[in-house]
């Protein structure tokens, strides 16, 4: 039997971030997932006495990463295939995957501390479920465009955690899109160093570079003539996608440049799907916009 299935996932446990997993699920909900938030796998058993301690521990935990990290609850009795290739020896097991890959993990039941530290060393970042409540309303603020609630979340959250790199990473988008980018490099030249490589803060270094970029584009109005006179006109179709990008038309960006790719992949030396891809740095993992971009990115290229 494949350990790496393809069925719709299996909805389980008490919040979004948490649900039984088999395996079936096993490819979307570790696997695809851990390519956006770190993901705890926990092999349990019913019959296992220190399984039915850790579980709530875990998920008061996760709860509490608001989003950050999910966990996923594999029964070894109904699922003994993946044990097996994950070589479980004892439960409660619990592994940590980033990436697609496990990348640490422990066995036996642990402390509420020990799984918070776990927590904050995959994050890069303490666990506050006050600061990560302000976190995800300043991220639900700025995808529908309101700047001023989340300038106001984010700082709340700087208040109290002045090197929260999401929070930093945050602000800056947002000084980002009111053209505001020499306070955007100020603030991002502040972050700590360990947290150069947070996604927050390369997403908003890449629309920052994006935005100081805007200055070197054509026009919009002589790009789209250059279009009406030749459709395989890439470098116009690529300034205009940029542009639209910038302006907040996200999808007619994507749509250009996967058209683009579509042509002719090897255009400007795969220049094409980089901008894509820095698109989806700029917007984050967890954009709406950067899911349906990768999968038209996708189809393109594998179609």
């Amino acid at each position: 039997m494949q350990l790496f299935g393809t069925a719709a996932p299996k909805q389980g446990g008490g919040s979004a971030n948490i649900k039984d997993g088999s395996i079936e699920t096993f490819a979307q909900d570790v696997i695809q997932a851990s390519m956006t938030v770190p993901v705890l796998v926990d092999f349990w058993a019913p019959w296992c006495g220190p399984c039915k301690q850790l579980g709530p521990i875990l998920e008061k935990a996760v709860d509490a990463a608001g989003g950050r990290v999910k966990l996923v609850k594999i029964n070894i009795d109904e699922n003994p295939e993946i044990a097996q290739q994950l070589r479980i020896q004892s439960v409660p097991t619990v592994y940590a995957f980033v990436g697609g890959q496990p990348v640490t993990g422990f066995a036996g039941a642990q402390p509420e501390s020990q799984i918070k530290a776990l927590i904050e060393k995959l994050l890069g970042e303490p666990v506050d479920a006050e600061a990560a409540a302000d976190l995800d309303q300043a991220r639900e603020a700025m995808e529908r465009g309101d700047m001023h609630e989340a300038v106001a979340m984010y700082d709340a959250v700087l208040r109290a955690e002045p090197e929260n790199a999401e929070a930093l990473g945050g602000l800056a988008r947002c000084l980002v899109t009111a053209g505001q980018l020499e306070e955007a490099r100020s603030l991002l030249d502040q972050a700590p160093a360990e947290h150069a490589n947070h996604q927050a803060i390369s997403g908003a270094r890449a629309a920052l570079s994006l935005a100081e970029e805007s200055g070197e584009l054509g026009d919009p109005a002589s790009l789209l003539a250059r279009l009406d006179g030749n459709e395989d006109d890439h470098e116009a179709r690529y300034q205009l996608a940029t542009q639209m990008f910038l302006r907040g038309q996200v999808d007619a960006a994507m749509d250009n440049l996967c058209r683009i790719v579509k042509r002719d992949r090897s255009w400007g030396e795969d220049k094409a799907r980089t901008q894509l891809v820095r698109f989806f740095e700029a917007l984050g993992p967890k954009h709406p916009a950067t899911v349906k971009g990768r999968r038209m990115l996708s189809t393109v290229l594998f179609s």
